[in-house]
């Protein structure tokens, strides 16, 4: 049979002639280099293919061979505490191969196929098991068991099984026999199409909160578990910070991290701050139950949008384990500009902005992978989703900053004049929302009582109230209102810095629990009112502040230790006795 070779090459689109050798989706390899590629269009006449690497001195005529598999990624022990490229190439390994910079057309396994696992079996001979189900396990880092699953698809009796003991990933440790008669060997590993979503039992209402310790977050704009969420924002504005927060403070088991497109020197700088932070659950180190995709803009474009998908797999993977999986996505603006330029090349008609026109069901493929479901083998796992997006001239009315809000319930806006002012996270209050407030209602309520729902929406109300008063004093001034709207000021700027502002870097602020975030919101919602009171009976509002208690409570995030919620009655105290006594007479 004739051999397949390259008829033609635009960039990373690579065009073959007169052949039906290959199906669509196809993983290939391209050229003398055995470039890693993707059959992405098939026609009578033509096959085209997008090249996940640089198809620089790639010439017409030289051999394109497929590999009958889709695009896949192998999955097993190994994934955390590593970093791999957007195709899943060991980067670690890659750099002792060749240095800083990878040479084209390496290949490497995606894990170490030869090193040894302590593997614990959960079946015995005899037993009946189906896809999903766990027959084994074994600690795959300090702080992570790995289970092992039946792979899709099969089903049976286990006939054969091994010792427990040290194990090679390569290495069969038993057999499945369907019910056809058929024979499986059972590995340590299996591998999963990227762009196909894993099999789940069931899909499960969102009802419990992802726990950030980020006050903002948690407690206006909160996202369940199993969700999706937004990060909008320019340059500058803190989306990676705000990223780096989320996955080190969050209650999620694992963490996903895919640097989609960023620039070089950020990514390093997120790989050095990953390897070098404390998980604040174990003490010890946060990769050991974090998985790091790390492509950057220099690499080839095709592969940004591999990027994306490796990563929701390999959060599928561990979700269908039963635990809770938090992926960052850094950022899926760069993913969508992949998705341009390849479409570009490809002259296939454009849509805004010279977007394709199949943008927003590419990211509807991408979010609605997110989700709290009952696995194959029933336990409960969830994937939330936290994307963030940078929108060309902080415009949120471009095309992948529209699309995405149609596909995500929660929306946490940056701002760059907030940024500016260094509040940071500079979540805008007033443009962000969260939908899933509804949803958590009654986890709130049990968890955490109905005061904390009742003092967020108090909070929210009053910055609110503030956000209409400030179009009066832009106008006229701050002189012109009345005490009482004055007073809505004074308590919106103590919840501003002293509430939603948080120090990343503050020992006591970095992270604060819900129980925390409640007293505070107390504490100032206390305040408020006590002094209303005294306004109330005319005493001037210049007279209250003298008190010196609204700068006291912009303080009270670094002064009360969380080791010491009891410090809050105090700060009660102090309220009651300088404004009520104090006043109560006048």
């Amino acid at each position: 049979m004739a051999e397949d070779t390259i008829y033609g090459i635009n960039g990373p689109v690579v065009t073959l002639r007169n052949t039906k050798t290959f199906c669509m989706m196809e993983m290939v390899y391209v050229g003398n280099l055995r470039l890693i590629g993707e059959v992405i269009s098939i026609s009578d006449e033509k096959t085209t293919i997008q090249c996940y690497e640089e198809t620089t001195d790639l010439k017409p005529g030289e051999p394109v061979i497929g590999t009958g598999a889709l695009m896949n990624v192998t999955l097993g022990p190994g994934i955390l505490n590593n970093i791999f490229d957007g195709i899943q190439r060991p980067l670690r390994r890659l750099e002792e191969e060749s240095g800083a910079f990878i040479g084209r057309g390496m290949a490497s396994d995606a894990l170490d196929m030869k090193k040894t696992w302590n593997v614990t079996f959960t079946v015995s001979p005899g037993d009946e098991v189906h896809a999903g189900d766990v027959f084994a396990i074994c600690p795959e880092t300090e702080s992570i068991e790995h289970r092992f699953m039946i792979p899709n698809g099969l089903n049976g009796s286990v006939t054969k099984l091994s010792p427990n003991g040290a194990y090679a990933l390569s290495a069969p440790v038993g057999e499945l026999t369907a019910p056809d008669g058929s024979v499986h060997p059972l590995r340590l590993y299996q591998q999963w199409p990227i762009k196909r979503a894993r099999p789940v039992k069931r899909h499960l209402e969102a009802g419990m909160p992802l726990i950030t310790g980020q006050r903002i977050v948690d407690t206006l704009f909160p996202i369940a578990k199993g969700g999706a969420a937004a990060i909008p924002g320019g340059f500058g504005t803190g989306k990676t910070m705000m990223q780096h927060q989320l996955a080190k403070w969050c209650d999620a088991d694992i963490i996903i991290y895919v640097g989609c497109g960023e620039r070089g020197n950020e990514m390093s700088q997120v790989l050095e701050e990953f390897s070098g932070l404390m998980d604040p659950k174990t003490g010890k180190s946060l990769m050991n139950r974090t998985a790091l995709i790390a492509n950057t803009s220099n690499m080839p474009v095709a592969a940004r949008e591999a990027s994306i998908y490796t990563g929701i797999t390999l959060a599928e993977y561990y979700r269908d384990m039963g635990y809770h999986v938090a992926l960052m996505a850094d950022s899926t603006s760069r993913w969508a500009e992949a998705l341009r330029e390849i479409s570009g090349r490809l002259e296939e008609m454009p849509a805004e902005e010279g977007f394709p026109a199949y943008l927003p069901s590419r990211l509807a493929e991408f979010y609605e992978r997110a989700g709290m479901v009952k696995t194959l083998n029933g336990q409960n796992g969830s994937i939330t989703v936290i994307g963030a997006v940078s929108p060309a001239g902080n415009d949120f009315s471009e095309p992948v900053t529209q699309n995405t809000k149609r596909y995500t319930r929660c929306f946490w806006a940056l701002d760059k004049s907030l940024a500016y002012e260094r509040h940071y996270p500079a979540v805008n209050w007033t443009e962000s929302y969260s939908e899933y407030k509804t949803d958590l209602e009654d986890w709130y309520k049990q968890n955490m009582g109905l005061e904390f729902t009742l003092c967020r929406g108090k909070i929210a109300s009053l910055l609110q109230e503030e956000n209409s008063l400030m179009e009066i004093v832009r106008l006229v001034g701050e002189d012109v209102l009345p005490d009482e709207q004055k007073l809505i000021l004074q308590t919106a700027r103590v919840i501003r810095v002293g509430f939603l502002q948080q120090n990343a870097f503050h020992a006591e602020d970095s992270y604060v629990s819900l129980d925390k975030q409640e007293k505070m919101m107390q504490t100032i919602l206390l305040l408020h009112r006590k002094a209303g009171e005294l306004i109330a009976q005319s005493i001037p509002l210049s007279v209250i502040l003298k008190t010196g208690l609204f700068d006291k409570l912009t303080k009270m995030k670094y002064d009360i230790p969380n080791s010491k919620p009891e410090m809050f009655d105090e700060y009660a105290k102090e309220i009651h006795a300088k404004l009520i006594p104090e006043f109560g007479n006048a």
